[in-house]
């Protein structure tokens, strides 16, 4: 499975609509194969989701995104795991180990329990068919 991480000095980007920065992983047989950093484009959405097709990316985790920039995302077939947040290392492993989405790497604030001064009017992090956990294992098909 090849899994997109936006990434901004160590950390996961706090918003997808301005990362550019991105380490791509594959994880095959619940470990890292292989991960490489990638560029995307500043401009637009359509070109962010255009990149991230390029480069086979079946998931990706983020942090904050626009609505309109995740309705392109999931449109496109990539499973979306928004509003994660988190030093680099630690959020791959848990994705590895498939412990991502937790409330240990939720943005404060959005509504998971995990930030400070929560509202009720404030929503989840994001839809629910978005917040599942990532299933990291192997396959049993062969190809």
């Amino acid at each position: 499975m090849k899994v997109a991480m936006t990434i901004w000095e160590g950390r996961i980007s706090p918003v997808l609509d301005t990362a550019r920065a991105l380490v791509v992983a594959d994880i095959d047989g619940g470990g890292l194969v292989s991960q490489r950093s990638e560029e995307l484009p500043a401009d637009s959405g359509h070109e962010k989701v255009a990149r991230l097709r390029a480069l086979g990316v079946e998931v990706l985790v983020c942090g904050a995104v626009s609505r309109p920039l995740a309705d392109l995302v999931t449109a496109s077939g990539i499973r979306l795991v928004p509003f994660v947040s988190g030093e680099f290392g630690e959020v791959m492993d848990a994705v590895i180990a498939g412990g991502v989405p937790s409330k240990a790497f939720s943005m404060p604030g959005c509504g998971c329990g995990r930030g400070r001064r929560l509202r009720a009017r404030r929503g989840r992090c994001g839809p629910a068919q978005q917040r599942e956990v990532i299933e990291v294992r192997p396959t049993l098909e062969k190809k």
